[in-house]
């Protein structure tokens, strides 16, 4: 990012580069324009004093330090040969200078920012297992930074220019383009998050992502109550109405701010410790068809089960005798270490067999 202060011994550009010392490019422009006139000033004002009128040693002055140089007056001596080396010299070089300039101000930019995007896409190649979020407004930077806390790598699709995603990996473009899909590595991501203002664009996408990666985890942002049902059929696992999801936000805390406040530190990676976990019963695993109990979930780890859930029925606060089965999907509530040792005893038990 710029520096505060525009003059400095050296300043630090995009990405904490160091840069040259210095001026800024325009304030070299200036400078170089300044140098270029004054020295026009002064090959005129030599010429006319080495015998020439006005009009013919400013047009001399201007072939010499263009190095143009079309030929000199006939008998001419050596004070005029003199000056006109020493003009050549500085002529040229301020030309010169002055020309780079401009031609960094024009496109430096934009082969900084090319080289950059490049950079960019090769780090998004290199990511496996991240989310994709199309469209950074509002809702998308609440959602991004939310993922970014819970650990997650995030790819942003945006077309706006404007748009400045910080330290996030950007893929700029339209989200209904297939490339830009790819380019954010879509059939490596494990969730897509539809954020786009119009509900046509989020129909689009999701339809578009789910042909490219069937297996692919997506959320849809649904503008209108109508569009659920579309955006559903369209591949969307999951389909949200931020006004809906608000009001009733709003609603709970005001009948029972305790019990909202409660699910607000266990849902959000907060100052508390407590979190929740969800983990789905494999295919093959040993502990389906065998109850709860057998799994020693409290007394090894200390996480309390809140739910399972089986196909679309939940069962909540589920006792010992309760018959695990292939794909439930279990709900567990502890700490961070607690929930380490959830982790561990899953990939060992429910995964291997234990």
């Amino acid at each position: 990012m710029k520096g505060v202060y525009r003059r400095r011994l050296s300043r630090r550009g995009p990405r904490g580069r160091l840069t040259s010392p210095g001026l800024e490019p325009s304030e070299r422009l200036l400078a170089g324009l300044a140098v270029l006139f004054a020295i026009l000033v002064a090959g005129t004002t030599g010429y006319v004093l080495l015998g020439l009128d006005v009009l013919d040693a400013l047009y001399q002055t201007v072939i010499t330090i263009s190095t143009v140089g079309y030929g000199d007056p006939e008998n001419v001596g050596g004070r005029y040969q003199l000056f006109t080396i020493v003009l050549i010299l500085l002529g040229t070089g301020t030309s010169l200078y002055t020309v780079g300039v401009v031609i960094e101000m024009l496109f430096e930019g934009r082969l900084d920012d090319q080289l950059r995007r490049r950079r960019m896409q090769r780090s998004i190649d290199n990511l496996s297992g991240h989310a994709v979020i199309c469209g950074y407004g509002q809702v998308g930077r609440a959602i991004a930074a939310a993922m970014v806390d819970a650990g997650t790598e995030v790819v942003v699709i945006d077309r706006d220019p404007g748009v400045d995603p910080g330290d996030r990996f950007l893929v700029r473009g339209d989200a209904t383009d297939d490339g830009a899909l790819r380019n954010a590595g879509i059939e490596r991501a494990s969730s897509l998050v539809l954020a786009l203002d119009s509900d046509v664009d989020n129909l689009y996408v999701s339809l578009s992502a789910r042909a490219l990666c069937p297996g692919l985890f997506i959320v849809a942002r649904a503008n209108s109550l109508s569009a659920l049902p579309k955006l559903h059929q369209a591949g969307a696992n999951r389909v949200i109405n931020p006004h809906h999801i608000g009001g009733s936000r709003m609603a709970a805390i005001a009948l029972q701010p305790g019990v909202s406040d409660y699910f607000e530190e266990v849902t959000r990676r907060t100052d508390q410790d407590v979190r929740l976990l969800e983990h789905q019963v494999p295919q093959g695993s040993p502990y389906a068809g065998r109850p709860l109990s057998e799994l020693e979930l409290a007394q090894k780890t200390g996480c309390a089960t809140l739910a399972i859930r089986r196909g679309g029925r939940w069962f909540t606060n589920p006792q010992g005798g309760h018959q695990l089965a292939e794909h439930d999907l279990l709900v567990v509530l502890g700490t961070e270490e607690q929930l380490s040792l959830a982790l561990a005893l899953f990939e060992s038990e429910l995964s291997s067999g234990g």
